[in-house]
């Protein structure tokens, strides 16, 4: 004999009854695949979000860089700790450095200044190219 699928007013369908019908393996398959979906695009748009390389952004850490490094070179000088670390000082010392530039003693300082920095780049292998630590490419 055929079940007709209900037996009273209070039966469920066969499908749902104690989570063992076919509908809800279906459901419960569909809702964690649905989950899992969600979890690797979330996955995705944190590893999007992290290398974002816009052009805006990659001319921001290029710059960003550039004034760390000359900030580096202010240190290493010694700037900082002459003047401990009083930002007029430094800043009026950079401004007298742009005016002996710009006057007509220019060419003898950016010469005289250059021989001197690139002395120190010489005595000093960390300083030169702008960095403060060792090659990664020596520690292999």
């Amino acid at each position: 004999m055929l079940e007709s699928g209900r037996r009273g007013p209070g039966e469920e369908p066969r499908s749902f009854r104690a989570g063992r019908g076919e509908l809800n393996r279906q459901l419960s398959a569909t809702l964690a695949a649905q989950r899992r979906n969600r979890a690797a695009r979330n996955r995705q748009q944190a590893a999007r979000a992290r290398h974002d390389m816009r052009a805006w952004q990659v001319e921001r850490r290029k710059r960003t860089r550039h004034l760390i490094e000359l900030g580096g070179l202010v240190v290493k000088a010694g700037v900082v700790d002459l003047t401990g670390d009083d930002r007029a000082i430094i800043l009026g010392a950079l401004l007298l450095m742009a005016d002996r530039l710009q006057s007509d003693q220019g060419e003898r300082a950016r010469a005289l200044w250059s021989a001197k920095g690139k002395q120190a780049f010489e005595a000093d292998p960390t300083a030169h190219k702008g960095i403060d630590r060792p090659d990664p490419a020596a520690r292999r």
